[in-house]
């Protein structure tokens, strides 16, 4: 077996990095990968990962010519053209467009989840801004809603990167949000992912604090 030619910045509690490492899996490519893990937060930064990503944010994926390349729906991508088997990513046509727009609404509950988060967790509670919050409580029920009404027969046909987003992003709301209740809003929606949860490459990947 050859040494892991690619280093992965990650925190084991990142919902985006959690795609990287469930798409790693089902590509069979962890052993490609040297995990390295880092702590941070929006107002404490890894020197090392921004000395990789101005940004500061993970993941970011260290290559194996030394580049660096950033945001997991990049990664995710650049993963998915170096394995011999099926795409998890469609290469052409409206398939493409629509799987990568799930992600993409998959990614903005993700967001707003981590922005809740981020402001009750990291800011006093006398300086909360409940409007703010409801706003981001908002934009992850319509999304559900979405999921739940206009897009689940899609996700269950393929575990793909659409249902790998969507997943991740659930997976997040238990860890985070466990007092959303959202299952029972979304009967359909927590029917696909009880299923999808089971699978190896969820089951090793659950977010840990």
């Amino acid at each position: 077996m050859s040494a892991p030619s690619m280093t992965l910045y990650y925190n084991a509690a990142s919902p985006f990095a959690r795609k990287v490492l469930v798409l790693l899996r089902e590509t069979s490519q962890v052993d490609r990968i040297t995990l390295k893990a880092v702590a941070l937060t929006p107002v404490s930064p890894d020197a090392e990962v921004c000395a990789n990503n101005p940004s500061g944010k993970i993941p970011a994926l260290r290559l194996a010519d030394d580049n660096v390349i950033h945001d997991s729906r990049v990664i995710l991508e650049y993963l998915d053209q170096q394995h011999v088997g099926n795409p998890l990513i469609p290469k052409e046509g409206s398939a493409r467009w629509r799987r990568l727009t799930l992600a993409s609404l998959a990614d903005a509950v993700t967001d707003a989840a981590l922005l809740i988060r981020y402001e009750t967790f990291l800011r006093p509670a006398e300086k909360h801004w409940t409007e703010w919050l409801d706003g981001q409580r908002e934009k992850i029920a319509r999304s559900l809603a979405y999921f739940e009404n206009e897009a689940v027969t899609e996700l269950s046909s393929h575990f793909d990167v659409a249902a790998i987003s969507v997943a991740c992003a659930l997976g997040y709301l238990d860890f985070r949000q466990p007092d959303l209740g959202w299952r029972s809003t979304y009967p359909r929606l927590a029917s696909w992912y009880y299923e999808v949860s089971q699978r190896p490459s969820m089951v090793e990947t659950q977010p840990t604090v």
